[in-house]
């Protein structure tokens, strides 16, 4: 049974993912699907840091930075190209590149993982802090204005390759987001399967030993950090089509909502993180109504978020897929072991 789970797991995720992609879209109003594509763009961003930190065990807190370099890449490439398919390509492109850039300094920097962790953050914020001050027409790039504060509500909406005047319908974007994230997590889960994953996992385990055994721990650090930027910039592209692009994509609340998703649902998955996260979401929408309903005017989402992780740190630290890979464990175990009756006769017998 437990060689049949992984297996098992697997077809439960693309059968779901198969019924959200075709059912939500024929069932649910525009607000839903517009949600419901923001919910799949941020899961993706989830999966970019399950995969670094939970795999890799890279300690990054900004993967923010990588998010909002893609959505701005976006935004202004089409603004300026009049296309989007370019644009989307090189939304994914630069953010890479930064990653590599970014990457490279520090791995072979041999920057211990509390520093990595606190320099990603700070890259985010001075990111933010340097968007947030892009007011005036002095900030225009070729026909695209950054906007400080206000971002760039005039984002253009992805168009059907070649024909530029023809864009993609809501139900269309959330279809394309949804078959992005079951085609990233699977690829991931591909990924990990290969040596190359078998070798991330061991670096994570023990980067001395790795390196005892003659692998370029840097080389593989550097390679997983720059596949973790790309998802994040395919999110921050995908969001853009959602909302538009503004500093809040780089904020510190965003830095931080990423690691509850993962340490919520459950640090060292996959599937974890994008549960986690499409929870938090949704419960973060309801506190956010909450406060309209007389006598919780007071509940403040930040503050039940953090509750929350809190919580899962102190006494659920493996997460939902932990808690639900314990009861497995459980049910499994009801079900092979044998009924009172059917057990050896000597065994049933007590000694006088």
């Amino acid at each position: 049974m437990s060689r049949v789970a992984p297996h098992l797991g697997n077809v439960v995720v693309l059968i779901v993912g198969l019924g959200v992609l075709f059912g939500l879209p024929a069932l649910a109003e525009t607000y839903l699907i517009i949600n419901a594509t923001i919910f799949a763009a941020f899961a993706i961003l989830a999966l970019s840091l399950a995969l670094i930190w939970g795999y890799a065990g890279i300690l990054c807190f900004g993967q923010a930075a990588f998010f909002g370099l893609g959505g701005y890449t976006y935004a202004v490439a089409a603004i300026n190209f009049g296309e989007t398919t370019a644009a989307a390509a090189l939304a994914i492109l630069l953010p890479t590149i930064f990653a590599a850039l970014l990457g490279y300094f520090m791995f072979w920097g041999r920057i211990s993982d509390v520093y990595l962790g606190v320099i990603t953050l700070t890259v985010s914020l001075i990111l933010y802090r340097f968007v947030n001050q892009t007011a005036g027409e002095q900030w225009n790039i070729g026909d695209a204005p950054l906007g400080g504060f206000n971002g760039i509500p005039a984002t253009p909406i992805l168009n059907w390759p070649g024909r530029p005047g023809d864009q993609l319908a809501p139900e269309n974007i959330f279809s394309l987001t949804v078959a992005l994230l079951l085609i990233a997590y699977f690829a991931c889960k591909i990924l990990l399967a290969t040596r190359f994953g078998r070798i991330i996992v061991a670096i994570r385990e023990n980067e001395t030993r790795a390196e005892l055994l003659g692998y370029d721990v840097r080389l593989y650090k550097l390679a997983v950090f720059m596949i973790g930027g790309a998802l994040a910039a395919l999110s921050g592209l995908l969001f853009a089509n959602s909302v538009f692009v503004s500093p809040t994509m780089f904020s510190l609340p965003v830095s931080g909502q990423i690691i509850i998703w993962v340490i919520i649902g459950g640090l060292g998955t996959l599937i974890g993180p994008l549960i986690g996260c499409i929870l938090m979401q949704v419960l973060t929408n309801q506190l956010g109504t909450l406060n309209q309903v007389k006598g919780f005017a007071w509940v403040d989402p930040n503050l039940v978020l953090g509750v929350l992780l809190v919580i899962f740190v102190l006494l659920v630290p493996r997460g939902l897929t932990g808690l639900a890979s314990d009861a497995w464990r459980r049910l499994a175990g009801l079900v092979q072991r044998p009924p009172p009756s059917a057990q050896p006769a000597q065994e049933r017998t007590s000694n006088p």
